[in-house]
């Protein structure tokens, strides 16, 4: 095989290895991770959070031992972890019996953390650093506010609205109503907590070309689902709540009130 093939074969590799790393540590905003691999790598450095899609990407600097963050909608009372950023090493050697080398990745020098904007967020986002161990406001992003009672300062990110069409009816008290959009024609079935995860009981009715819905009746409770097209998974790209399953897998949350 030519040297030039192998070069190729390594890049497609390791642009496919860093995606799976960065899914991996994405997790709630699992299904537009490739939005969030773009993003990533195309940072010169750590900066003000930014909005991506319906998510807000925070950055540190990797020099840091460990940084956290928790948000004032929470009560500051969960704290999650960033994630270091290993860029894929465009001077790495060439493979040798198909065993990739050891300067595969290097350090981006930056730290992430993607957070979906929750659906009932109204307002700024509030939120307070760990830094090594030390709460802080963040360095990096000039808007804070200075809570007068407590003299605590919460650094800030300006939410604008969303508009996310389509999503569970978690306001309609005993059904949920999902909805899928793909081609005419096609089979669109969902299955979730409610069913034990059967793949064909619960079928979509095609109410429009390539708009698909079913409201199922459903006691009040908190339900994990996913949708199944021509066999595969697949996430609500409407729905910004994403949690995993006691098998690990990706799946929706929604609640019926």
């Amino acid at each position: 095989m030519a040297l030039t093939d192998i070069s190729k074969q390594m890049k497609k590799l390791m642009g496919l290895m860093l995606l799976i790393g960065i899914i991996g540590s994405i997790g709630a905003a699992e299904t537009e991770s490739f939005h969030f691999v773009d993003h990533l790598k195309q940072l010169r450095g750590p900066g003000k959070p930014q909005i991506v899609d319906e998510a807000v990407v925070f950055t540190a600097s990797s020099s840091y031992r460990r940084v956290g963050i928790a948000f004032g909608h929470e009560g500051f009372g969960k704290i999650y972890w960033f994630k270091r950023f290993m860029a894929p090493n465009e001077n790495a050697g060439p493979w040798i019996k198909e065993k990739p080398p050891a300067d595969l990745y290097v350090d981006s020098g930056i730290l992430f953390f993607i957070y979906a904007i929750p659906e009932d967020l109204k307002g700024d986002l509030e939120y307070r650093l760990i830094i090594d161990g030390l709460w802080a406001k963040d360095p990096i992003n000039p808007d804070y506010r200075v809570d007068p009672a407590s003299g605590i300062i919460k650094s800030v990110v300006a939410i604008p609205y969303i508009k996310r069409p389509d999503s569970p009816n978690r306001g309609k008290e005993g059904a949920l109503t999902f909805t899928y959009y793909a081609l005419p024609g096609e089979t669109i079935t969902v299955a979730g907590s409610f069913n034990r995860w059967d793949p064909f009981m619960y079928e979509l009715k095609e109410t429009s070309p390539g708009r698909y819905t079913l409201s199922l009746p459903l006691p009040p409770g908190t339900y994990q689902y996913t949708f199944f097209h021509r066999g595969e998974r697949h996430l609500d790209p409407n729905n910004p709540i994403r949690v995993y399953t006691r098998e690990g897998k990706a799946a929706n949350e929604a609640t019926v009130k």
